[in-house]
């Protein structure tokens, strides 16, 4: 019988070269953290990889869940306001994972898998339906922070993009993460997957608070036709108007017989 003997020295560096790997992620980093809605949250809930469906919260809000060992996983619901036309606010729906490294300057580095992100967006006085669109967006967050929230007394993690501005604060929800399978979801084989492709949606909210209630996005949604502008436009009627007093004018001045 042969006996293996190992060096302590071999030991050491083995134990030294794990602790590196595990000193690259940040423990007070893991978990699933969401905003103060508690409605958007990573996972099976927001984005359904079998049949390809972004699933509508009852909430706007934003959500990430971060792994011990270099997994992301982002999900955004979000009512975009029109100032100038407040009938025609927008809403978008967006979809990540992939991995997150800390490059050790305090900043955070997330690298999507670009075949499996996706984006809803609603627009509903440019086009009638939503569309459906795969997306990618790398994301550098300048820096971050863990705390605990003084007026709710639990963890909070925010999160700087790479300008210095804050995104919403986000709070704790679930240890360990709640996410879906950390590898690819849905190859560009898939054709379901591919290209782009419109689903009904209703009009819905007109601002762009985290309490936000949204319409329907998603294909199975009865499409709710919103109102033009143009028909309740004062102008238009006063011309109209103006239009059917000269025709009657005309109308009164000609002779009834010839």
């Amino acid at each position: 019988m042969m006996i293996l003997s190992i060096q302590p020295a071999l030991v050491l560096s083995f134990a030294f070269a794990a602790s590196l790997v595990r000193a690259q992620y940040d423990a007070a980093l893991v978990g699933t953290w969401t905003t103060k809605s508690k409605k958007v949250m990573t996972g099976p809930g927001f984005y359904d990889p079998v049949n390809d469906n972004l699933i509508e919260p009852e909430l706007a809000g934003i959500s990430y869940s971060f792994t011990s060992d270099g997994y992301y996983e982002e999900a955004y619901y979000r009512a975009i306001s029109n100032p100038t036309t407040p009938h025609c606010p927008s809403a978008i729906m967006q979809w990540q994972h992939g991995t997150y490294s800390l490059p050790g300057n305090g900043s955070l580095v997330l690298t999507p898998i670009g075949v499996d992100g996706r984006q809803l967006t609603s627009s509903p006085c440019s086009y009638d339906n939503a569309i459906y669109i795969r997306y990618e967006q790398p994301e550098l967050m300048k820096s971050y922070e863990v705390l605990t929230d003084p007026f709710h007394n639990v963890p909070r993690l925010n999160l700087y993009k790479f300008d210095g501005s804050p995104i919403q604060p986000m709070y704790l929800a679930a240890s360990p993460p709640q996410m879906l399978p950390t590898q690819t979801l849905n190859p560009t084989s898939v054709p379901s997957a591919t290209g782009k492709r419109r689903v009904k949606r209703t009009d819905g909210g007109d601002g762009d608070s985290d309490q936000e209630r949204l319409g329907p996005l998603n294909k199975n949604t009865v499409k709710t036709k919103v109102p033009s502008k143009e028909s309740y436009n004062p102008d238009h009627w006063w011309w109209a108007g103006v239009g059917l007093t000269a025709l009657g004018t005309v109308m009164y001045m000609m002779p009834t017989s010839l």
